[in-house]
């Protein structure tokens, strides 16, 4: 039988293209997952960050010794376990310098480290020196104690350590951030403190709930001043599902009429809320401030003046329109993912979190206790050796003279072990004096009692739990502070509308013949009399206030707002209309009208027909406009007429051939948008000639004026009794020399 016939092999292996991408994606993601982007529960660091502080402590720069150039250490980081860009890894070490952005700093940077106005501004590695500062201890304390697991570093020439071996639950401490594939975490900084405590309760009591916790852990504790404003029952929630946010606001005091801002939100620059306060200022929307100053110093890293206008200004209203316009309020995510003991990442809520780092500090703590009660042992086991060979110092001292290999002898003579023979034969003869015996006796006591302790400590699992519970004190009492972000309920803050920060102000609104818009200040306008544009001229004018919407009808019957405030001065000649709106092909813009939402207006055509309407009809977001009047062919709006009484106010029309007629406002219907009824009548023959030329409405008390020409006449109520009829009717003839009617208006 012959032999299967083999494929060649050529050097590699062949595979389809989809395994291998989705093999290799699969690789780069975990990689990103677990030794890059999240932090490993044990000791809250990411691997960059665990290998600058394990390089930095081996090359001796303790809390104690001269700081070093950065540059240095950064060299031996990426030289020795971190072989990725030099730039990044320096930005991770200055990260753990700045005292603005890391709660409890590792590292002391002597130079530029950046400012809290610009983190990213520190100096070039070159520059700048560095140490670790006296709370690193609580990561590096034990680390030579047989607490982690070593692995080889990147070209297996050095090894480094798997994790520190951290007394506190560092992860809290300091919090992180990171953006892995397909997955983030958001951990906060929380104070040392308020952590301890609920470690401690969790020994204490293992079945305590998240609730019972957050007794201890209140909420987060940023590294700046502002306030947490978050509800202490969303805080709640977001520890028992491991993720939600947590909304800081800035602090602020007043000193005499200015408003001075003290404190802003983690990692809000004062620069930055200054370009979105003076934008605003800029463009208008903040007519309640008159300057904004940057007072900040070394004394005080944040001072930002506020200079209102005058001191009526209601602080807590523009405060409150500034958290919610600007960065002075801000939202924090919050995710609780983790990589835990398993290597496995997770969103862990507070008790899972706090009860797995537990579990690791208990399994450092046993292999710490384990390594030191197996050094005991082997000091107490050469001690017994030299014990031995110092009650039989002549023929130890024979045996060395006289043997070739005096190690095998000393074995078989005295029964010792090779460990014991390698140190008796180390041992210096003077420390074989007779008051040796008094130091080794002495010695063998005290590793005794200790091995004693050690023993019962490990194999006592109360005794255990309370020796962790000494520690994490006896670190909270040396390295503990006070909260610095004070916990406040409010709620968010809610940015006041665009009228609300306007001073209200009486003014006119023009409108020119040609589309040109403008207010004047003040009702007292005459507003034929402005200047305006070669060939251009008076359309309509009404009175409003800054703070009040206008509204703008085209010739086409369709209806444009804006706010009175944001038109120009009256100073100039204004500005296009067709730059804010655009109308339709050969519209033209013809009225305007302005007053509350609740405002009636009655809105009328040149063919003679209207209806009565509130003013917030007229109002809508588009720059197309929104149909108002439904229009006949050839007929166009007439310019709005105000109505204060429905009850007893009366609506007056004239015609181009002097007719007018007044009837009830009552008996017109109120319609929100369309044709309307009609107001007057106009015999068929005369209807290519005759139309409606004005609307007004007179109140009781009243007087109307009929403009003709450079002429006017006064009618009073009583005068228009002359005119009255019933909606729809022919009306009475105006007095000869005053048909030829321009315009109506009430007084």
């Amino acid at each position: 039988m012959t032999d299967p016939v083999r494929p060649a092999f050529h050097g590699f292996e062949q595979i389809p293209l989809r395994e291998y991408a989705e093999r290799a994606y699969l690789d780069y993601s975990m990689y990103v997952v677990l030794d890059r982007a999240l932090p490993f529960l044990g000791d809250g660091l990411k691997p960059v960050q665990r290998r600058i502080i394990y390089a930095m402590s081996e090359l001796g720069l303790n809390a104690g010794a001269k700081p070093k150039k950065s540059a240095r250490t950064i060299g031996d980081v990426i030289g020795k376990y971190h072989p990725h860009g030099d730039s990044a890894c320096y930005e991770a070490l200055v990260l753990m310098a700045q005292p603005f952005s890391y709660r409890y700093p590792l590292i002391e940077g002597q130079g530029n480290f950046g400012s809290s106005d610009d983190p990213k501004s520190f100096a070039a590695m070159r520059y700048t020196e560095s140490r670790l500062t006296p709370i690193a201890e609580v990561l590096l304390g034990e680390l030579a104690q047989g607490t982690v697991d070593w692995t080889p570093n990147f070209d297996g020439t050095l090894e480094e350590p798997g994790w520190m071996p951290a007394r506190l639950p560092h992860l809290l401490l300091n919090g992180t951030t990171g953006i892995a594939v397909g997955m983030a975490t958001d951990v906060p900084p929380h104070n040392l403190n308020e952590v301890v405590s609920a470690c401690v309760r969790l020994l204490d009591a293992p079945k305590s709930t998240v609730r019972d916790l957050c007794e201890h852990i209140r909420g987060p504790d940023y590294p700046t001043e502002a306030e947490i404003i978050t509800p202490a029952d969303d805080l709640l929630a977001m520890y028992e599902t491991g993720h939600g946010s947590v909304r800081a606001r800035a602090t602020y005091r007043k000193e005499g009429t200015n408003i001075v801002l003290t404190a802003l939100p983690y990692q809000v620059s004062p620069g930055k809320v200054i370009e979105q306060i003076a934008a605003q200022m800029r463009a208008k929307k903040l007519p309640w401030l008159e300057d904004i100053r940057d007072e900040s110093d070394h004394a005080n890293p944040v001072r930002v003046v506020l200079i209102p206008r005058s001191n009526r200004v209601d602080v807590e209203q523009l405060m409150g329109h500034l958290f919610a316009t600007t960065d002075l309020e801000k939202s924090y995510r919050v995710n609780l993912n983790i990589i835990g003991l398993d290597g496995r990442p997770q969103v862990k809520d507070l008790r899972s979190l706090l009860a797995e780092w537990l579990e690791f500090r208990t399994g450092t703590v046993t292999r710490r206790l384990n390594h030191r009660l197996d050094k005991v042992e082997k000091r107490l086991h050469l001690l017994e050796g030299l014990l031995v060979a110092f009650l039989n110092i002549d023929e130890v001292i024979h045996i060395i003279r006289t043997e070739d290999a005096p190690k095998p002898a000393l074995v078989a003579r005295f029964e010792l072990s090779e460990a014991q023979a390698d140190y008796i034969l180390d041992t210096r003869l003077r420390q074989l004096a007779r008051l040796e015996e008094m130091k080794i006796r002495g010695e063998q006591d005290e590793l005794d009692s200790e091995r004693d302790r050690l023993m019962a400590t490990l194999g006592d699992n109360r005794k255990l739990r309370k020796l962790i519970r000494e520690e994490l004190l006896a670190d909270a009492e040396k390295f503990g502070d006070a909260r610095r972000s004070p916990l406040v309920a409010r709620d968010a803050a809610q940015a006041l509308a665009e009228t609300d920060l306007v001073p209200s102000e009486p003014v006119t609104i023009v409108l020119s013949r040609k589309g040109w818009v403008r207010a004047a200040k003040g009702h007292d306008i005459d507003a034929a009399a402005l200047s305006y544009r070669e060939g251009d001229a008076l359309e309509a004018a009404v009175h409003g206030r800054t703070t009040q919407p206008v509204a703008f009808i085209d010739s086409k019957g369709r209806s444009y707002s804006t706010l009175a405030h944001s038109l120009p001065s009256a100073r100039g000649n204004g500005e296009p209309l067709t730059g804010r709106f655009a109308p339709a092909a050969g519209a033209g813009f013809v009225a305007l009208a302005s007053g509350e939402n609740d405002t009636r207006l009655v809105l009328a055509s040149s063919q003679g027909y209207g209806f009565v309407t509130r003013f917030e009809n007229l109002l809508g977001r588009q720059k197309a406009g929104k149909a108002m009047q439904t229009l006949t062919a050839g007929a166009h709006p007439l310019q709005p007429a105000v109505v204060g009484d429905v009850g007893t106010d009366r609506i007056v029309v004239a015609t181009s051939a002097g007719h007018v007629l007044a009837f009830p406002v009552a008996e017109l219907p109120e319609l929100d948008k369309g044709k309307g009824n009609k107001l007057i009548e106009i015999p068929k023959a005369k209807r290519g000639t005759e139309r409606v030329v004005a609307v007004a409405v007179v109140p009781p008390g009243g007087t109307l004026q009929v403009h003709s020409g450079a002429r006017t006449m006064s009618l009073s109520f009583k005068d228009l009794d002359n005119y009255l009829g019933t909606r729809a009717t022919r009306g009475g003839l105006l007095p000869r020399g005053w048909q030829k009617v321009e315009r109506l208006s009430s007084g």
